[in-house]
């Protein structure tokens, strides 16, 4: 690990309180699968790379895109970690996932993306964590031997999209050895999503799925606003949204990234 990784390691178990967490839990990293990184498809550019990047690598984010020295990103790095990262390389720093203690099938924070990686055991020693997530400018702060914030979540009253402890893994995440599986959304099966999938170090699983009726999207005008809801229906096909129908309009380019951004939050949400 990059000495700068040690160094955050070390400052935030200083700010952490409480019992070891449950060995059995995993930190999950969500993501969209069919969406663009690096000016690659985002499987492709994990094969080519072997590892999963940060945004500061990539320049892409499925949440807002402040990765350069300056930006909120950096600034909220630079106040979790103690200024560890401020003169690191960019691909030496964290990549940002959540802890799955609610042990959802669709990962710990879906409202990134409906696939999502699973990390192994060991990873939980090199990961940081907060909550709320970073962009609230938490104060509430933990390693994987020092949980307090499983608590803090609980008594907690967000949104299920919100709903996650973020977690920050230092030292990189390799595909093959520290990811246990692959989790996809079933639209994807039978697509080049999964071709490139089956490329991957690591093996595949699938989860239940997402897929969300156009009268069930149409009963909730007000969780992201109407138009949104117009727009999923439009993109729709036989009644019904999923993961892989927002992605073709994503790599179709008709549609603003961040309305269709709103519309995966109400398929993340009610689907």
């Amino acid at each position: 690990m990059h000495p700068s990784g040690r160094r955050a390691l070390r400052h935030v178990a200083a700010l952490s309180a409480g019992p070891p967490a449950e060995a059995s839990l995993r930190v999950t990293l969500n993501f969209h699968p069919d969406r663009m990184a690096g000016g690659e498809p985002m499987l492709r550019g994990l094969a080519i790379a072997g590892r999963y990047l940060s945004q500061f690598v990539t320049g892409t984010s499925n949440g807002g895109l402040t990765a350069h020295p300056g930006g909120d990103r950096w600034r909220w790095e630079h106040a979790m970690f103690g200024g560890a990262y401020d003169d690191a390389p960019a691909d030496v720093r964290p990549v940002y996932g959540g802890l799955n203690f609610r042990r959802k099938e669709v990962g710990a924070a879906p409202r990134f993306g409906s696939a999502h990686l699973r990390l192994t055991a060991a990873v939980l020693a090199r990961t940081t964590f907060c909550y709320p997530d970073s962009h609230l400018e938490p104060t509430a702060f933990a390693v994987a031997d020092r949980m307090s914030l499983i608590e803090l979540a609980v008594a907690d009253d967000r949104d299920a999209l919100d709903d996650y402890v973020e977690a920050q893994v230092h030292g990189g995440v390799r595909l093959d050895g520290d990811v246990e599986a692959l989790v996809l959304d079933p639209s994807y099966r039978g697509t080049d999503v999964e071709a490139a999938a089956r490329g991957l170090p690591c093996p595949i699983e699938w989860h239940p799925g997402f897929r969300l009726s156009v009268a069930e999207l149409r009963r909730h005008p007000d969780y992201r606003g109407a138009r949104f809801v117009e727009l999923g229906a439009g993109l729709a096909v036989d009644g019904h949204l999923t993961p892989r129908l927002i992605g073709d309009a994503a790599r179709g380019g008709r549609h603003d990234e961040q309305d269709l951004k709103r519309v995966w939050h109400y398929l993340a949400r009610f689907g």
